[in-house]
């Protein structure tokens, strides 16, 4: 059996707490999708520990974790991932297996990132800049190399035809701000560090794993409204992050998925460029940044924030085939006298509750529900009964709104920090 953990927004909604959180209840996690970009933050005993590619069990001693081969590896962050989470007391050399049909991102692809974010000026999509989209344009194109390539005797002419080929498109753009030379020995070190590790036929682990009656977490990295086919376009991420890429970013089957659990902010951030319809450019956005304290895991860059947005989260629950809802940050929300959600949009002053295709070009002015705030501190509640009743009350009216029910509620960043709903 597989269960689906995932963000409905455009990512940042706290997936690897909820994943941290959930893991004792299954025998596997599996990333299926994304690369280095991703930052999931686990949060335990007050230390806070950030994966990128690693998955979110891996904390607990008994858990199973695969990098599935829908991930894109940068050997050198992985390797520094790996040290800095065996230090945290994790014991990744003996739970964490890697498919060795995940692709590699190389040296040039994050040059090539660097050098076309750079040439697009004002109009740049908001790339963090970890060779993410070249990795996967390459393996598209047939033309990527795997990381089961490493053990293979032709890995050297594979790189360099790869290399040679990025690198004639980094000099198109006139790119020369890097030390190629440094990059590549990084790489190497790092490729020759991880042959020490676990490598396996992931498609036949997964499914033999669950041929054993096995419960399976797949952990999705960025959010739904970044997938390559649905999100922002082109503001997106390269990988399909809804709950179909679990299939191809793992090889299992539709018909063993058995339960989609997404997860959302009790409001909106937003990373990089692209539109975000409800977005505060004002006190109280930024009171929001403050409070929740938004800024990139990984990247540390300053999130967009907003209100929360009904109209993009019911679409995310429609692609996904949502069956349990799980808000985060609810305590970000205490003190505000006013909490306002979007529940339609107006598009050139025509009023719908469907995301236009022309949604990076349309005005887009969102219709507001205003909702009375709580001034209690949620953070040391345990109970649903316990919390404030505009908050219960709030959290009612979503249900409604997106015809799905919560069933988890985060009050802070500590897994203990976490509500079951009855």
């Amino acid at each position: 059996m597989v269960d689906v953990i995932l963000g409905l927004q455009w990512g940042d909604e706290g997936k690897g707490k909820i994943a941290d959180f959930l893991s004792p209840s299954y025998d596997v996690v599996a990333r299926f999708q994304g690369g280095p970009n991703a930052g999931h933050s686990l949060e335990m005993n007050g230390i806070k520990h950030v994966l990128n590619t690693i998955p979110s069990g891996i904390f607990h001693p008994e858990c199973i974790n695969l990098i599935g081969n829908g991930v894109v590896i940068d050997p050198v962050r992985l390797r520094e991932e790996i040290m800095r989470t065996e230090t945290a007391g994790a014991s990744v050399r003996e739970n964490l297996h890697i498919s060795r049909k995940a692709h590699l991102i190389l040296p040039c692809h994050k040059l090539l990132d660097a050098a076309s974010e750079a040439a697009r000026g004002e109009n740049k999509i908001g790339s963090t800049l970890r060779g993410i989209a070249p990795t996967y344009r390459d393996k598209s194109g047939r033309s990527g190399i795997r990381i089961g390539d490493i053990f293979l005797n032709d890995f050297e002419r594979k790189y360099k035809e790869t290399h040679f080929r990025s690198m004639a498109l980094v000099q198109q753009y006139l790119y020369t701000d890097f030390d190629l030379n440094q990059l590549e020995e990084e790489f190497f070190t790092a490729v020759e560090y991880l042959r020490e590790f676990k490598f396996v036929e992931s498609e036949y682990f997964i499914n033999n794993l669950i041929g054993q009656g096995k419960r399976v977490l797949a952990e999705g990295a960025q959010g739904s409204m970044l997938d390559i086919d649905f999100g922002s376009y082109p503001f997106v991420t390269s990988s399909n992050t809804i709950s179909g890429g679990v299939c191809t970013g793992l090889g299992i089957a539709p018909k063993k998925i058995n339960k989609v659990k997404g997860i959302f902010k009790a409001y909106c951030t937003r990373v990089g460029g692209g539109p975000f319809p409800t977005e505060l450019n004002d006190k109280t956005g930024e009171l929001l940044r403050k409070i929740g304290n938004e800024y990139g895991a990984t990247t540390g860059r300053p999130r967009r924030t907003g209100w929360i947005d009904l109209v993009s989260l019911k679409y995310a629950i429609m692609l996904n085939g949502v069956d349990e809802l799980i808000m985060m940050k609810s305590d970000v929300l205490s003190g505000f006298e006013e909490v306002l959600a979007a529940t339609a949009y107006k598009v050139d002053g025509v009023r719908t509750t469907q995301i236009p295709f022309e949604v990076c070009e349309a005005i887009i002015e969102p219709v507001y529900e205003s909702h009375k705030g709580w001034s209690e501190d949620l953070t040391g509640i345990r109970d649903f009964k316990n919390l404030p009743k505009s908050f219960k009350n709030y959290i009612e009216f979503v249900n409604q709104s997106l015809e799905a029910k919560i069933c988890l509620l985060s009050v802070g960043p500590d897994r203990e920090q976490t509500i079951v709903m009855a």
